[in-house]
């Protein structure tokens, strides 16, 4: 099974949390791209999508369905969404798709968040994959400074601007073995608009697709 297909059969899988009717929340990249595909194929019937990104409004839109803000929605029951990583407590690096900040409000205002992956993207100890920050303009270099201090080396994404207009810093060299206490003092940094740990608001329910078909994780 090649990786492409396992997304899919992730996204497949994850069918089976909408409720056909109510509102949907839904995430941004490759593996939410199929599961975005297969609303569409399998006829799903949703009032609406809140959507973390332009990318997936577009795809969403195109499709037929409708994508309506976050504020006119109120509480979503469940809110679909991928991961760059994932440990066994179901706590998550996000953000290789830059939508991070957008991602977790929705993920917050969500009852149950399932996140769908490839089974690469489960590991023992989060921090191989670059944690994603995203900051306001002029407090880069600043941001930068302070994260060097909490052991991270931290790299600007070039040519990268969020849908939110700001830059992310990626945080390579880290082995995070406390998430909570690191989600808490990157976001405590002025400047910070939010990191890619997903770890205050960790995933509900983790989809793999793999080469043995798919399996779904729950937190341990």
């Amino acid at each position: 099974m090649s990786q492409d297909l396992a997304k899919r059969k992730a996204a497949e899988a994850a069918l089976k949390y909408v409720v056909q009717g109510e509102m949907l929340g839904v995430g941004t990249g490759s593996t939410v791209n199929h599961f975005i595909d297969l609303l569409a194929e399998r006829h799903f019937d949703i009032q609406a999508a809140v959507s973390s990104s332009e990318a997936s409004t577009q795809r969403l839109l195109k499709h037929g369905f409708k994508v309506i803000e976050l504020n006119s929605a109120g509480p979503l029951s469940v809110y679909v969404d991928g991961a760059d990583e994932s440990n066994y407590q179901l706590q998550l690096i996000k953000g290789g798709g830059a939508a991070l900040t957008r991602e977790k409000i929705i993920a917050g205002a969500s009852k149950t968040f399932v996140c769908i992956a490839d089974e690469s993207k489960l590991v023992k100890t989060l921090g191989k994959f670059p944690l994603p920050v995203e900051v306001i303009p002029m407090a880069r270099s600043f941001v930068a400074r302070e994260l060097v201090k909490l052991g991270g080396r931290p790299v600007l994404r070039e040519n990268v601007v969020t849908d939110n207009g700001n830059p992310i810093i990626d945080v390579h060299d880290l082995q995070i073995a406390q998430p909570l206490a690191l989600e808490t003092a990157i976001n405590a940094i002025p400047g910070v608009v939010t990191v890619g740990l997903f770890a205050h608001r960790p995933a509900d329910r983790l989809i793999l697709g793999s080469p043995d078909g798919v399996r779904e994780v729950m937190p341990s």
